[in-house]
């Protein structure tokens, strides 16, 4: 279809009405107040019929254009039914945190500001909060002073950032040129890590170029914590790869032993702690993260423990040389500057203001809220220990942070049994595999999460093993 001169002007005119009147933000603001006044007490996964009415948006795509009014609506009274209430108390799926209001208030302002974080010169806020969040991040976890952090989707592509850094420092000591040689002729580098290393590092590794097939697999204990007696001998040419959080357990490795084995022998050390690294901040669990700071490079997410908004994961490098050079973008039109400039810390160029909600997060939290709010996981965790053995379930591993597991049968048990918790909508959780066997994993990740939560998700474990 032709759109003529005055057609396109007068879409103009209507959206920048729109914008400057500010009717319609109000109006998704109303719905959204609306959304979060019971997200609390709502059936935390969506009905069936919630679901089925989703396919109310399956239509061919509109001829012409519509009313925005109409169409907020539209996904207010189809879509927030079809949603988990994840920000609320009883969803322990996968390790998804909540979301401290300050956090969502902040990126509800940050989006409307639309900004594309990748330059000082583009967006001198978000620079300035990146910069500050960065200081912030150093002090809160104790890394060095001279880590610099990038601002990313998730932990997924910390990692991914983290080994770049890592490739490109070990081929430049070896006096090669990662850059411009490419993996060709590059010198032969080893990933060694932990047969319970998270799905994420095998991710990093296989588009990094490296391969799977590469990985020295390391034993764990019972726990699933890295044996550091079964570390193989490295080298200058070492990767090792730690993990600060099992994503079944919760378990630590011994990062100071580990890490002072690797830095021996001139490896260079990356600690995956997409959850666990925020124990640091934590006074009485801080002692899991001991060694930490012997590191070269970390992952972790926002959107996880500290309970930012998705999305948000951070890259911090204690190389600040190795991680810009890995991630290196030029062009004629790339305004450098003296001050922080995004993109050279991150894999992507054009990427949302993730500092200001993080920034909003932290400042509104201050180390003693992060402090409490990491603790009460571990507080929750341990309560759910203690009741769920009470009512005679097998609770498999310690409970060290915030992840328990429990254990209800063989594979078809374990299914049906987490369907039926699932289809009470009284809590969500998932299963796993631990040591070849299924178990059912309950991640505390809310600050959200109270006492009563946690009894009455107990009570609807007891309810779905009494309807087997």
């Amino acid at each position: 279809m032709t759109v003529t001169k005055q057609t396109a002007e007068n879409l103009q005119q209507q959206m920048q009405t729109l914008i400057e009147d500010g009717a319609l933000i109000r109006r998704a603001l109303d719905h959204g107040g609306a959304y979060l006044s019971g997200t609390f007490d709502r059936q935390v996964a969506p009905t069936k019929e919630a679901v089925t009415d989703l396919d109310r948006f399956r239509e061919a795509l509109p001829e012409h254009s519509g009313d925005a009014f109409d169409i907020v609506d539209q996904l207010h009274a189809i879509g927030s039914p079809g949603t988990m209430a994840q920000i609320g108390g009883r969803f322990f799926g996968l390790v998804n945190g909540g979301t401290v209001p300050a956090g969502l208030a902040a990126r509800i302002l940050a989006d409307t500001w639309d900004q594309n974080a990748v330059l000082h010169a583009i967006s001198p806020t978000n620079a300035v909060l990146e910069e500050v969040c960065q200081a912030w991040l150093c002090d809160l976890l104790g890394l060095p002073e001279k880590t610099v952090a990038g601002f990313v989707s998730g932990t997924s592509m910390a990692i991914v950032c983290g080994l770049a850094a890592a490739r490109w420092r070990l081929c430049e000591r070896a006096g090669y040129d990662i850059n411009s040689g490419g993996l060709a002729g590059a010198p032969k580098l080893r990933i060694v890590t932990s047969r319970h290393a998270h799905s994420t590092v095998l991710k990093a590794v296989v588009l990094l170029g490296f391969g799977t097939d590469c990985i020295e697999w390391v034993d764990v204990d019972t726990q699933g914590r890295l044996l550091t007696t079964a570390l193989p001998e490295l080298d200058q040419n070492t990767i090792l790869i730690l993990q600060a959080g099992n994503v079944n357990s919760g378990s630590f490795d011994p990062l100071r032993k580990a890490c002072e084995q690797a830095k021996s022998a001139g490896a260079w050390v990356h600690i995956d702690g997409a959850f666990g690294l925020w124990a640091a901040a934590c006074q009485r669990l801080r002692h899991l993260t001991d060694g930490i700071e012997l590191a070269d490079s970390w992952s972790v997410d926002g959107h996880k423990t500290l309970n930012t908004p998705y999305d948000s994961g951070i890259s911090l490098c204690a190389d600040a040389e190795a991680m810009v050079k890995a991630l290196q973008n030029s062009g004629a039109y790339i305004m450098y500057s003296e001050h922080r400039d995004g993109m050279l810390y991150t894999p992507e160029m054009s990427r949302r203001a993730r500092a200001v909600d993080l920034w909003a997060t932290l400042k509104y939290l201050g180390r003693s809220g992060v402090d409490q709010m990491v603790g009460s996981f571990h507080d929750r965790a341990t309560q759910f220990g203690q009741e769920l053995k009470t009512a005679g379930f097998e609770v498999v591993a310690d409970i060290v942070f915030n992840q328990v597991m429990i254990r209800v049968g063989d594979d078809a048990a374990t299914k049906s049994f987490v369907r039926r918790v699932q289809a009470s909508g009284e809590a969500w959780v998932g299963s796993s595999m631990w040591f070849g066997e299924p178990v059912i994993r309950i991640s505390v990740c809310s600050w959200a999460t109270t006492q009563h939560d946690v009894s009455r998700t107990v009570k609807a474990f007891c309810d779905a093993r009494a309807a087997s």
